[in-house]
């Protein structure tokens, strides 16, 4: 308060004659200026001289606007005009309605006509966003390094970034893995390999949605050139929280598939599938997500991805990350293996728009 006790004399000896707004304190003192808004409580006035000031909304014990100025009350009505609070009485003043009473414990929130304005185009832009608001994701990169009688190097980094609607939500991601080795005689890769996809949900009801996606794969020591699996589906949002979610989905996909060997093959599969995020703490979050594909071309076949990542925040916008990846494939080319696991860990950074 004493901060407050300092400025009191510049606020009314150079704003007063200017600004219409005045805010009493409990202990009486008055500062003059121009409300910006009622936030949380805190209530945050604007004066020319002395800058933005912050008052703690349980010390205001009256205010005066004669500009004016939007009231949001805890009930949902909305009133505009001018404004005048003294002790636990709110009255407001306008052409259109007249003078309206109404309590200060009922206030949910005081904006001026500037801060009405840019929250209510905050709000249609969630309401009507274009193609490039609303993204959030993150970027995962991962080195090892060795030098010496042997060199070997391992780079890893993936991407994922996602745009949720109320109606429907796009989804990107990318994985990419390559290792190698070198010794005094030869150098070999021993791992490099791809990974990439787009999905499309559409929210068909509050709980159930329908999809399309398309996987793109690519894995040297699978002797994997392309794999394009495209896939369409309904599921159902089990669960849904500030903790994370649960979803399930079935649906039919087509699995395409051009090996090294010059084997080409496409079968139809069903697709039964789940996702799961869950935040364990403030800064670390578990997700999980595993996709079966039983063959229906050729029955007994099928392919299994499994997906799961734990990553902790060590500021807002960086996190460090551990993932677990698995591809089955249970009918791959004679002399491979039918698992591909990899396993990454490194830096992920944060972004949202």
């Amino acid at each position: 308060m004493l901060v407050l006790r300092c400025l009191v004399p510049a606020l009314v000896l150079f704003g007063g004659s200017a600004l219409a707004d005045v805010v009493t304190l409990k202990n009486g003192d008055r500062l003059t200026g121009t409300i910006i808004k009622l936030d949380g409580a805190n209530l945050i006035l604007k004066s020319q001289y002395a800058g933005q000031v912050t008052l703690p909304w349980d010390q205001v014990a009256g205010i005066t606007a004669d500009s004016a100025v939007y009231i949001g009350l805890k009930d949902g009505t909305v009133l505009s005009g001018a404004l005048s609070l003294e002790g636990d009485k709110l009255q407001v003043s306008s052409t259109e309605t007249g003078s309206v009473s109404a309590a200060r414990a009922g206030i949910g929130y005081i904006r001026s006509k500037d801060e009405q304005a840019a929250y209510e185009l905050e709000i249609d832009r969630f309401r009507n966003p274009r193609l490039v608001d609303l993204w959030a994701g993150f970027v995962d990169f991962g080195i090892a390094r060795a030098i010496g009688n042997a060199s070997t190097s391992n780079i890893n980094t993936s991407a994922n970034a996602t745009r949720t609607t109320s109606r429907d939500k796009i989804g990107v991601y990318f994985t990419s893995l390559y290792a190698s080795a070198r010794t005094l005689e030869r150098s070999l890769v021993t791992a490099n390999a791809l990974r990439g996809g787009l999905k499309y949900e559409l929210n068909l009801t509050p709980k159930v949605f329908t999809f399309a996606s398309a996987d793109l794969e690519f894995d040297e020591f699978q002797q994997l050139d392309l794999r394009f699996a495209p896939a369409w589906g309904l599921g159902q949002h089990v669960w849904n929280t500030d903790r994370g979610f649960f979803d399930w989905q079935a649906g039919a996909a087509l699995n395409r598939e051009f090996f090294a060997t010059g084997l080409n093959r496409t079968s139809g599969e069903a697709l039964l599938g789940q996702d799961f995020l869950y935040r364990l703490t403030a800064r670390t979050s578990l997700r999980e997500k595993l996709t079966i594909f039983p063959n229906i071309t050729n029955t007994g076949e099928y392919r299994l991805n499994f997906d799961l990542s734990a990553d902790t925040a060590v500021w807002r916008w960086m996190s460090w990350q551990f993932t677990l990846s698995d591809r089955l494939l249970s009918d791959p080319v004679p002399g491979r293996k039918k698992n591909d696991v990899l396993f990454t860990t490194g830096l992920r950074l944060t972004f949202a728009r």
